[in-house]
């Protein structure tokens, strides 16, 4: 068994103190709140682990490379197919693992991976047929974090069932079932689980997203962009969300990635299915989406989890604040979500079927991320609302399922700098 103390610890809504943390096989076996302090000392607050419910590992490539000039998502998606033609599962699983690490550094226990660079160039499938998701799922567990596979199923091009052409061609499997197929073949394992995807109702044709119907957890980019709804409109004569409720996509077990463009109805919809929504506001930003309507979303029952999506910025405390600021922005007022909101927001683990984390209590896995009270940024915060003011940088330790991943602000199983500079040189 493991003992810690934490001077400040967020316990359920409120931050708690002088917490004495008691962990044994990966899991809380106690938590006393007016504990001595006796055991190893966490500093700083410690949250609970946080989860990335949306990533696609391999744009992180694009960091500081496609901001300048004009343009809008279509144009950067065009910069983004050129790294996806020229990864293969090895290049695959150095990016992914570097990409992770650092995921770990920023507080992050697990991610969810949007995963649909599925094959060779041309379609041409591996001799492992899942060579590049086992990748993925190898990288996770180099860095020490849990991840949630979102297998994703990609047929066409547009809404009016174009082929994909290009480097989409890596990402087909020619229909449903032979989709189906190939992740059945997939295994878990103690640190991954196997969930699935739709890209988008641009990528999948109304009749084969029967497929999906009842799949959990089964993620979806849903209305990120106008034309997407307009394009749907024209071809099925109904928003996305409203195709997807038709075909039975949505519920309990399913989260609509972005939701950016939604009609009253929309949210009507998504609040009645127990459906979720993930929002990535760094990613929302930078490709110039468009504020989602978080808070309407909430009202309406929507359990809300966040991304980094683009991985453009890896920083939790960036995307917990986006999603207070949007609304303040769009609004042109003050005080959307409270901070006990926020943190249960971005440690959302059953977003990504991981319905025993994100808290800090008895049976829950022992995830621990200890965020500096004392540097230049936090200084002088209270520690409930620190996450107003921490970065990434402000974690100093990190432990993912009772194992210490990060200490003093270095990962303990990868040189995170050293790996994301051979990888991206």
């Amino acid at each position: 068994m493991s003992v810690y103390h934490a001077r400040y610890a967020w316990l359920g809504d409120r931050v708690a103190e002088d917490v004495r943390i008691e962990v044994a096989d990966g899991r809380f076996t106690a938590v006393t709140p007016g504990a001595p302090a006796v055991g190893e000392r966490l500093p700083g607050l410690v949250l609970p682990g946080l989860a990335n419910a949306h990533s696609h590992a391999f744009h992180r490539v694009l960091r500081g490379r496609t901001h300048t000039g004009t343009g809008s998502f279509w144009t950067w998606r065009e910069q983004m197919y050129a790294v996806a033609a020229a990864l293969d599962p090895d290049s695959y699983l150095a990016l992914a693992r570097a990409v992770y690490a650092e995921m770990a550094l920023a507080g992050i226990t697990c991610v969810g991976e949007f995963h649909y660079l599925h094959h060779a160039p041309g379609g041409v499938r591996y001799d492992d047929p899942n060579a590049m998701g086992a990748a993925l799922l190898q990288a996770a567990g180099e860095a020490g974090i849990r991840i949630t596979l979102l297998d994703t199923l990609y047929l066409t091009s547009r809404v009016d069932g174009a082929p994909l052409e290009g480097v989409q061609e890596r990402f087909g499997d020619g229909d449903a079932e032979r989709w189906a197929e190939r992740v059945g073949a997939l295994t878990a394992t103690p640190h991954a689980r196997i969930g699935a995807a739709l890209h988008s109702v641009r990528a999948v044709p109304a009749d084969q997203l029967a497929v999906l119907a009842g799949r959990a957890p089964l993620h979806v980019h849903l209305s990120e962009q106008r034309a997407e709804n307009e394009q749907c409109q024209a071809v099925h004569g109904c928003t996305p969300t409203e195709l997807l409720d038709r075909h039975g996509v949505l519920g309990p077990g399913t989260t609509a990635v972005h939701a950016t463009h939604l009609t009253d109805g929309d949210i009507k919809l998504l609040g009645g299915s127990g459906a979720g929504v993930c929002l990535c506001p760094t990613t929302e930003r930078d490709l110039a989406d468009g504020i989602g309507p978080a808070r309407r979303l909430a009202d309406a029952g929507v359990p809300l989890s966040l991304g980094s999506d683009s991985n453009a910025v890896i920083d939790p405390f960036e995307e917990i604040r986006g999603l207070e600021m949007n609304e303040r922005l769009a609004s042109e007022s003050r005080g959307h979500f409270p901070a006990a909101e926020l943190v249960a927001v971005a440690a959302r683990h059953a977003a990504l079927g991981w319905d025993d984390a994100g808290t800090i209590g008895p049976g829950q896995r022992a995830d621990l991320v200890a965020v500096s009270l004392d540097g230049v940024r936090t200084v002088g915060a209270r520690p409930d609302q620190v996450i107003f003011a921490a970065t990434a940088a402000d974690v100093t330790h990190v432990i993912s399922g009772g194992r210490r991943i990060v200490s003093e602000g270095r990962h303990t199983l990868v040189d995170v700098p050293r790996e994301l500079a051979k990888v991206l040189s």
